[in-house]
């Protein structure tokens, strides 16, 4: 019905940047908020940053100043733009959005697969 499809991660240097997008597929009829989550080895998934419909933005304090988040409407997009990357941002990072869906008509969360970020020191 709807599909999240990241892509992006992979392996960096200590100090560098990657850019992950997030595109969103299916029987929508709109997306509301939009996020990325991660989740590292031994550890619970937490929120990295969200960006509401109307573009309005909240950054877990770990990445406030190096990570920005960014949104396409036209396209059903999430992007989430790392800078200074550190090996404590190593983790499978996860696209998240609500989406209200036609047929039937319901508002639900939906997760992407996942796209591995590993940064060396």
């Amino acid at each position: 019905q709807v599909q999240l499809v990241e892509s992006g991660g992979g392996l960096v240097q200590a100090g560098g940047s990657l850019r992950l997008s997030c595109a969103a597929s299916g029987n929508i009829v709109s997306i509301n908020d939009m996020g990325w989550y991660r989740q590292a080895p031994g550890k619970q998934r937490e929120l990295v940053a969200r960006i509401t419909s109307d573009a309005s933005t909240n950054y877990a304090d770990s990445v406030k100043g190096r990570f920005t988040i960014s949104r396409d409407n036209a396209r059903n997009a999430v992007y989430l733009r790392m800078n200074s990357l550190n090996p404590e941002d190593t983790a499978v990072y996860y696209c998240n959005a609500v989406i209200t869906t036609l047929q039937p008509w319901v508002v639900s969360a939906y997760w992407g697969q996942g796209t591995q970020v590993t940064v060396s020191s």
